[in-house]
């Protein structure tokens, strides 16, 4: 049923409790699983009066998204699971759902963190504009906290 299953991962804990879900899926349908990470938000470079202060706070970023995503890679392949890693720039819902069009993804496994309240308010919820906006399939996984 799903041939790619796409997993946004942040570096989190909270982020990484959808691997196990992830993995089952992949294990019972032999879908490769497309691990994303979205290194860096753009708006960064505007908290600096010098642009290149903000680029190299965002190659920064990048270089520690590829050491993570590596990691992670490394631990599925070695279960046996076919993989491949994406990192992208930008904000993170618009990213997902974009790296999902561009690898034809049949489904989005991802965490939520489950905020809700005033946390809700101010930084908003990535799961809740990734299921609003989606044309995919989503599989939320509430993390424990």
């Amino acid at each position: 049923m799903y041939k790619k299953i796409l997993v946004p991962l942040d570096g989190s804990k909270t982020a990484e409790a959808v691997l196990p879900h992830a993995r089952a899926l992949a294990y019972a349908d032999g879908a490769e699983i497309v691990l994303l990470n979205i290194a860096a938000n753009p708006a960064m470079e505007f908290a600096f009066a010098d642009p290149s202060i903000g680029a190299a706070a965002v190659a920064e970023e990048e270089t520690e998204a590829k050491k993570y995503m590596a990691k992670v890679d490394k631990e599925l392949k070695s279960a046996g699971f076919k993989v491949s890693i994406l990192i992208r720039e930008g904000g993170a819902a618009e990213g997902i759902l974009q790296a999902a069009e561009a690898v034809g993804a049949d489904v989005i496994a991802m965490s939520t963190h489950g905020r809700s309240g005033p946390a809700r308010w101010l930084l908003g919820s990535v799961a809740d504009r990734v299921v609003r906006h989606s044309r995919f399939p989503v599989m939320l996984i509430r993390a424990n906290d």
